[in-house]
């Protein structure tokens, strides 16, 4: 081998991913590099170019930039370029010389041909595309307070129509459709339904790596099923998806179920920073849960970060209540890893604040198991993996929940039919102690498994709850009964004594909106889970005047925004976050609204029972 060449070799040879090639592969690849040398200044690259070779910095070193901010610095021994090579399409980064530098450069068709025999290359360069979009959002910043990531819609991130194809196109054809467009991905769809999705790395792997005849119709490298994501959800709901399912393109519907566009990694990178996407990253990486506890004792002080940036209580909420589910299936995660496969479909299911995404800071534990009809609840493994996972989240600050309203309950780890047999008598023969478990069990959301069973599972009860009036009636009789902590002369009921004597019970008015909406809810027929979406349903509805419910809509955004700004106090204070406010640090146009959100709750309350059948 040309000395020259040899140096190359030992070169790469040095430094990741290529120390981990075999000899004879690294001893062919110099000659398949070009040299290129670059002065101090020059553009290597310019955002929007066509991207079709890897580079690798042989000396020197350059500056990545996402439109003027600094997103990497790569020295001798890192590479650029990997972003338009995974995903093919133009380069999304400017690239600057920062010094006199030596680039060495791989062809693209050299490129895939390398990543598909040593899929190690694969995995190590998404990896680090990955980690430079993560760079990229934390540098950058928009002009407004506040979280973009947190208050972007996935609408606002279509840009485009929908590129589509129908499932009996030929696969030579739809690579044609995605190369006229501009675009790295395909929806494959029959008239309005969205029947999969086809990427550019299912045409390398599923085409050219398998030898498949391109004359093959699309549908047969599709990924069927895709997941996608609702146009009025949040941005950071998008990347969750992406992050925890590791895909690049996700499919936007509307409240319909109608196809608006795509979203993809590209269309994140350019919003702000925002450390839960951090946090969850770093939660999905650990192997133990000591790891997944150091990493949950972050969350105090990313809820005080979202409060200082006045983002509103409701995508607080959303974000611990999707933290928490993180947290969650990492120690399922774990758990089955240590105890071995499921017996049978499942499904871990939250209950209460967090299966309504609502959850502070503070709260407790509230789960229970769904099995498949199939399965043996006594079966000792549902036990063991309950136990597993409740004092795994123990361990990262969620205590126990006092009523022992948890999976590790033999009680709660019932199959479907056993939970339905439940909820129809809690609406045939509403008791006093059935009263109370449908207001809890009510609020039941999938966080990990068999999603299906859950889904079908709240539907059946839903109806069968709004069905029977005496449920309704024992359900608005109790939610009448939780009084806000409002005297008859407009003034605060504070706690009398013990440790939080003179201050307000935050949760007694969030409770009390939370139980008028999930009974408003469940007379309206609707499965909706979030408190806000409950009133607007009842709303629409009839159930509850539309003023009414814009209202109570009002005094739970108030009472918890005043919640989580007393919370991120004590965190900011080394304390233990609560619920429990002192009026006397608010000041008096606080005090005025919390007093008439107060009354909002408890003239709702009586409109509400005079409006729905009592309790004869």
């Amino acid at each position: 081998m040309d000395v020259e060449l040899l140096e190359i070799r030992d070169f790469l040879a040095g430094h990741a991913p290529f120390d981990a090639l075999p000899a004879q592969v690294l001893d062919q690849l110099p000659a398949r590099c070009t040299l290129r040398y670059v002065r101090r200044g020059t553009t290597v690259l310019s955002a929007g170019e066509p991207g079709d070779r890897l580079f690798v910095v042989r000396s020197g070193a350059v500056d990545i930039s996402d439109e003027g901010t600094l997103v990497d610095r790569v020295g001798a021994g890192g590479a650029f370029g990997m972003s338009s090579l995974v995903e093919h399409v133009p380069t999304r980064y400017d690239v600057v010389a920062r010094e006199d530098t030596l680039l060495l450069s791989l062809p693209q068709v050299h490129f895939d041909a390398l990543v598909a025999q040593h899929p190690v290359l694969a995995v190590h360069f998404a990896a680090t595309h990955h980690e430079r979009i993560r760079t990229a959002i934390a540098r950058l910043r928009t002009p407004t307070r506040g979280s973009a990531v947190l208050r972007t819609r996935v609408r606002d991130l279509v840009r485009n129509a929908p590129v589509s194809t129908p499932p009996r196109t030929p696969v030579a054809e739809a690579a044609r459709v995605m190369t006229r467009a501009g675009v790295s991905s395909l929806l494959v769809m029959e008239g309005e339904e969205l029947l999969g999705i086809v990427t550019d790395r299912d045409l390398r792997r599923r085409v050219l790596a398998a030898d498949l005849d391109p004359g093959s119709p699309v549908a047969d490298v599709m990924t069927p099923g895709p997941v996608t994501v609702r146009a009025e959800g949040l941005a950071l709901e998008a990347m969750l998806e992406m992050t925890g399912r590791n895909i690049h393109h996700l499919p936007v519907v509307d409240a319909a179920g109608g196809v608006l566009g795509l979203v993809t990694t590209t269309d994140l990178v350019r919003l702000e920073r925002s450390n839960p996407v951090y946090l969850v990253a770093d939660i999905q990486r650990q192997e133990t849960v000591e790891g997944v506890a150091e990493q949950a004792a972050r969350v105090p002080a990313v809820v005080e970060q979202l409060v200082a940036q006045d983002v509103s209580a409701a995508d607080v909420g959303r974000v611990v209540s999707s933290l928490t589910d993180v947290l969650t299936v990492r120690l399922v995660a774990l758990a089955e890893a240590e105890l071995g496969d499921a017996p049978a479909p499942w499904a871990w299911v939250c209950l209460g604040s967090a299966a309504r995404e609502e959850r502070a800071l503070g709260g407790d534990q509230d789960h229970a198991l769904v099995l498949a009809d199939r399965a043996d609840p006594q079966d000792p493994w549902w036990g063991r993996l309950a136990e597993t996972v409740t004092s795994g989240l123990e361990r990262c600050g969620l205590p126990r929940c006092d009523g022992e309203v948890m999976a590790t309950d033999p009680g709660l780890r019932l199959r479907a039919r056993d939970w339905r047999e439940r909820f129809a008598r809690w609406a045939h023969r509403p008791t006093p102690a059935a009263v109370l478990s449908a207001a809890i069990f009510y609020d039941m959301r999938c966080v990990h498994g068999e999603r299906s069973l859950v889904q079908a599972l709240r539907e059946d009860a839903v109806a069968m709850g709004s069905r029977s009036d005496l449920l309704v009636a024992h359900l608005t009789a109790q939610a009448s009964r939780m009084r806000p902590p409002l005297g008859f002369f407009r003034g605060f009921v504070l706690e009398p004594e013990g440790e939080h004597r003179d201050t307000l019970d935050l949760k007694r008015g969030i409770g009390a909106v939370v139980q008028l909406a999930r009974v408003a809810s469940l007379r309206a027929g609707s499965t909706e889970l979030e408190t806000g979406e409950r009133l607007a349903v009842a709303g629409r509805c009839g159930v509850l005047p539309t003023g009414t419910a814009t209202d109570l809509a009002d005094a739970h955004e108030l009472f918890c925004s005043l919640r989580l700004q007393h919370q991120a106090g004590q965190v900011r204070d080394g304390l233990t976050p609560d619920n429990h406010l002192d009026p006397s640090t608010l000041g008096g146009l606080d005090r005025r609204h919390l007093r008439d959100a107060f009354q909002i709750v408890r003239t709702a309350q009586q409109s509400l029972a005079a409006r729905l059948p009592q309790v004869t």
